[in-house]
């Protein structure tokens, strides 16, 4: 079904105004749909991923290799869920003029702008989602909720709380929030 703003009324829940294009670091959230756990378990405080969770590791860590701007920094992937540090950085390649960026502008609902959060992730989820459903032989089924949960990082303290976060996230797992 297309969107029809009539029919649908989604609302963002990003920043309005803010370019997620821009240098920065961003604390990011993603969940299964249903929060059902889909990537492997955590057993004696260590998460176990199974072929599922290893899809996920990958695109993951592709992200930063497809992206010229794009730094991966603390990421851990739980049963149905997964908790990332994503850096935006200037690439040299602009300042030598051997890339061009096009001008941003605010990403709209159904017009993603490049390398933006928001359309990494769709990205990302998309490639995952795609390969799931191939080795499970289900197209079509959804893998994450819709939308993602993202922060942006505002200082060092900020960074390194999260990162610690984002470690202890297996030995937390009986007690987290999002742990049904």
């Amino acid at each position: 079904m297309k969107y029809n703003s009539d029919q649908h009324h989604r609302r963002s829940i990003r920043i309005p105004g803010y370019d997620y294009s821009q240098e920065g670091w961003y604390y990011i959230t993603i969940c299964t749909q249903d929060r059902i756990p889909k990537f492997g378990k955590v057993i004696n405080d260590q998460i176990h991923l199974n072929s599922f969770g290893k899809i996920v590791e990958k695109e993951w860590k592709k992200t930063e290799s497809m992206r010229f701007n794009v730094n991966l920094d603390e990421y851990f992937i739980m049963p149905n869920h997964i908790h990332g540090i994503i850096q935006i950085v200037e690439n040299d390649d602009y300042r030598k003029g051997t890339m061009h960026r096009a001008p941003t502008t605010t990403e709209q609902f159904g017009k993603p702008v490049n390398n933006t959060i928001p359309t990494i992730i769709r990205s990302f989820k998309s490639m995952v989602t795609k390969q799931i459903n191939e080795m499970r032989n289900t197209p079509g089924v959804r893998i994450w909720q819709r939308n993602f949960w993202e922060h942006i990082i505002r200082d060092d303290k900020d960074l390194n709380r999260i990162q610690i976060y984002i470690r202890n996230n297996p030995i937390n797992w009986e007690n987290d929030d999002l742990n049904n």
